[in-house]
């Protein structure tokens, strides 16, 4: 609970940290930028010169200038219409003439558009002098106010002129006149000269030095000068602008550092108690829809924007604090809810919009897959038409998707009934390549499950065909051999007198009586196995206590092949569920394999591995034979590593084996890598195995 507490509390005191930092850089902002009419650029700024407010001083001025020599002259000129082009009487008279034709009666249908504006142009008489009079209105009141501008600007000495009209606030008209003061900008005849020239560098004299390609080189003129005075004190008031801006850019640099710190850690943890602890904890806040969440961002941000724009300049750093920390707190407790959503992958899934589409997504599929396909029909006739009403702005488009949509289930159709064809035709290996899904869609699936079971019931069949064969012929080849060395011998005591050539053939009969009885037992055994009908007792098993009690059993086996036996076993206890007799029996069918086939004074590695919910053991051997057989031809009945059938198995050990294993619920497999023989029992974990 302490701990709860200390990380509750650390969080309430960074949020605080972060609100204050961030009501700090908006209170810096607006001392700066509104109340000082500051720019946080000057800071940077070495002169003023080179400011940027030294160019918007001067281009107010300059740009005034040059529109009054190059473009409105003078009233007079104003006044007979010279500022007016061609294109504003057109489009004023387009604008009347489109009036005419749908208003007044005068307009005939019946008659040409050249009748027809003529008509026009008597009617709209008056209308058309209105309109070119308020054009030269315009002018003449634009014209004003570039003169009253360009007179605000007190301290700045200038004289323009195209040749005919003169502005001036002075009566020197020459360059040089011009060029004694210490500061200057003479424009004429596509030349600039600028003093000092420093100010070319400015970063933003570009704005300045485009106005010279405005004026006519052979007339217009524009010289502009500043008096010591006038310099004095924009330098002056430079300065102070600069002081403000380099204290206010420190100021938002170090609240902009102290928001971002508080921010990120507030991201990193909210929700969450410490940094380990993976599981999300939302509350109330959470629970607002992601949109609504946002919509109430956006209407905070407009709450504090109107109320800082209601308040007058000097009100605004008084009321900047209880203004913005209330909203700013409120606000940023959404940000963080947001971000909660983020980390918790619900930005998307928690919307209102979302929550409604995937509602109506869910019924209508609900509905769709819970029915037949007449309801589903039912749900495409009602639905198309809705969607064509929705959307009758696009109706080309709906009707192209829709013909699309018939046109891809169609053709889905074709390829079912074609495949069907193909199927029952006799060809199993034919698929039907359907990409879509729904009710053809599984139809599909499921005629291609339905030849894809025929093929493997034909295949099973076949493969079952071929060891019946296999085995009869094997059997027969194993069987006769014996018997035919018996009956040899049978024959021969029938005639033998020789007491010393009757005890050697009774010792070979004895021989090939043994080597029938070991094949016609496996024989046995392996179609019990087969068939399954052994009784099975599945009990809990020690399998490491089972391998090494056995060990005793074939000891002398062990030490006549001088093999190494390496049994590798988890440290606890490993426990499976089997039937002891039978797991046993499959692992002395290994043993007796590694003993017939297994390279003389080699190693024998037995592993025991615990997984997940099963026991793995592994057997693994080197063969004192070439391995020139696949491991599925070892499994087969009466095969034998070396296939010159030189030993006196019977080689239905490894089948049994996996007969043996699978009825114990477990599984068996063999791989064979160049000499290196495998074999792999996974039998089932006891459910006690932890005991």
């Amino acid at each position: 609970m302490k701990k709860f507490s200390h990380a509750v509390l650390t969080k309430i005191i960074v949020f605080i940290i972060m609100i204050s930092c961030f009501t700090g850089i908006m209170k810096n902002i607006i001392d700066v930028e509104i109340i000082n009419e500051a720019n946080y650029s000057s800071a940077f700024e070495a002169d003023y010169f080179l400011s940027k407010e030294f160019i918007i001083e001067n281009e107010a001025v300059i740009s005034g200038l040059t529109r009054l020599i190059s473009e409105y002259k003078s009233e007079e000129y104003i006044l007979n219409g010279g500022t007016i082009s061609e294109d504003e009487i057109r489009m004023e008279e387009d604008n009347l003439y489109d009036s005419f034709r749908w208003n007044s009666r005068s307009y005939n249908p019946n008659l040409s558009e050249a009748q027809n504006y003529e008509i026009f142009k008597k009617e709209y008489a008056d209308k058309l002098a209105k309109a070119r009079e308020q054009l030269i209105k315009n002018d003449l009141r634009e014209l004003h106010f570039i003169m009253q501008n360009i007179a605000e600007h007190e301290g700045m000495i200038y004289y323009a002129t195209d040749g005919k009209t003169v502005y001036s606030n002075t009566s020197m008209k020459e360059k040089q006149q011009f060029k004694k003061y210490p500061a200057y900008m003479v424009f004429e005849k596509y030349k600039q000269e600028i003093y000092p020239e420093n100010v070319t560098e400015n970063e933003y004299f570009h704005r300045i030095e485009g106005y010279k390609n405005e004026l006519n080189p052979e007339t217009d003129i524009v010289y502009v000068a500043f008096s010591e005075d006038y310099l004095n004190l924009k330098q002056k008031e430079w300065k102070e602008d600069k002081e403000v801006a380099t204290k206010g850019l420190i100021l938002l640099l170090a609240f902009t550092i102290g928001f971002t710190l508080s921010f990120v850690y507030l991201a990193l943890v909210v929700g969450r108690r410490s940094f380990q602890e993976r599981e999300l904890h939302l509350n109330f806040v959470d629970k607002l829809y992601i949109d609504i969440n946002i919509l109430l961002c956006i209407g905070l941000i407009g709450l504090w924007g109107a109320i800082m724009d209601s308040v007058n300049i000097q009100s605004m750093d008084v009321i900047v604090f209880p203004v913005t920390i209330p909203i700013a707190a409120i606000g940023f407790a959404f940000i963080l809810s947001l971000v909660k959503h983020i980390k918790n992958r619900t930005f998307i899934k928690h919307s209102l919009i979302f929550t409604v589409i995937y509602l109506i997504y869910k019924f209508i599929k609900n509905v769709y897959d819970s029915g037949g396909t007449a309801v589903k029909t039912v749900l495409i006739v009602i639905g198309y038409p809705i969607l064509v009403a929705a959307t009758f702005f696009i109706f080309p488009i709906t009707l192209g998707v829709a013909a699309w949509f018939a046109y891809k289930k169609v053709k889905t159709f074709n390829a079912i009934k074609e495949g069907v064809e193909q199927i029952k035709g006799g060809n199993l290996h034919h698929t039907i390549e359907v990409s879509e899904k729904g009710e053809l869609g599984n139809l599909a699936s499921n005629i291609n499950s339905i030849a894809d079971g025929l093929k493997k019931a034909v295949a099973s069949e076949l493969k079952s065909e071929r060891l019946k064969t296999e085995l009869i012929t094997n059997v027969s080849h194993d069987i006769r051999t014996p018997l035919t060395s018996i009956i040899t011998y049978v024959d021969l005591l029938k005639t033998e007198k020789d007491p010393s050539r009757v005890e050697e053939y009774i010792e070979v009969l004895d021989q090939k009586s043994k080597r029938l009885k070991v094949l016609t037992d496996d024989l046995f055994e392996a179609a019990k196995a087969s068939s399954g009908n052994i009784p099975v007792s599945l009990e809990k098993i020690n399998i490491v206590s089972l391998i090494t009690q056995g060990f005793g059993e074939v000891n002398d086996k062990i030490e006549e092949m001088n093999l190494e036996f390496k049994l590798n076993h988890p440290v606890e206890k490993v426990y499976v569920t089997a039937d002891g007799k039978l797991l046993w029996r499959s692992i002395e069918n290994l043993l007796s394999n590694i003993f017939k086939y297994a390279l003389k004074g080699s190693r024998v590695y037995i592993d025991i591995e615990d997984e997940s919910d099963g026991i793995r053991l592994t057997f693994k051997n080197i063969s004192a034979h070439e391995l020139n057989i696949s491991a599925d031809e070892l499994m087969e009945r009466f095969k034998r590593g070396d296939e010159a059938r030189t030993s006196q198995g019977s080689g239905l050990g490894l089948s049994i084996a996996k007969n043996l294993i699978e009825i114990q619920k477990g599984k068996f497999n063999i791989h064979v890598d160049g000499d290196l023989f495998k074999a792999m029992i996974y039998l089932p974990k006891h459910k006690s195995n932890n005991e």
